[in-house]
């Protein structure tokens, strides 16, 4: 690296990389709109079935699966069915794992043979 001090923007680039441009802006103490649109797709997931949480991206039609993350790691609760938002590959939320697969077999949610990730192709939500 240079010396040389970096310049500053006062505008954006003509081209963002990245996905800056889909980033969302989570808010403060209240959710968002898009944080509201994600707690509610959530919340209607029904017992039995999992999204990913780039399947509640594009639900909502805004955001990536690490906004999702975000978004349920700020605002979820207790309340709110978090267990039944999954990583792409099955497994389940990596912040509680333990908990999410106890929460995942009460709901009767098909889970592949080793029992420690869900059968997406099984257990998938279309929102509908």
């Amino acid at each position: 690296m240079s010396g040389r001090p970096r310049a500053r923007r006062d505008v954006p680039p003509a081209s963002l990389s990245a996905g800056l441009g889909t980033r969302i802006q989570l808010g403060g103490a209240e959710p968002s709109p898009h944080a509201r649109e994600v707690l509610d797709a959530v919340a209607r997931i029904p017992p039995g079935k999992v999204m990913t949480y780039g399947d509640i991206a594009e639900y909502v039609g805004a955001g990536s699966g690490r906004t999702v993350g975000a978004v349920l790691s700020r605002y979820g609760d207790d309340d709110l069915p978090w267990h039944r938002v999954i990583r792409s590959t099955g497994e389940p939320n990596p912040a509680n794992p333990a908990e999410a697969l106890r929460r995942l077999r009460a709901d009767d949610t098909p889970l592949g043979p080793c029992g420690e990730r869900v059968d997406i192709r099984a257990a998938r939500w279309d929102g509908r």
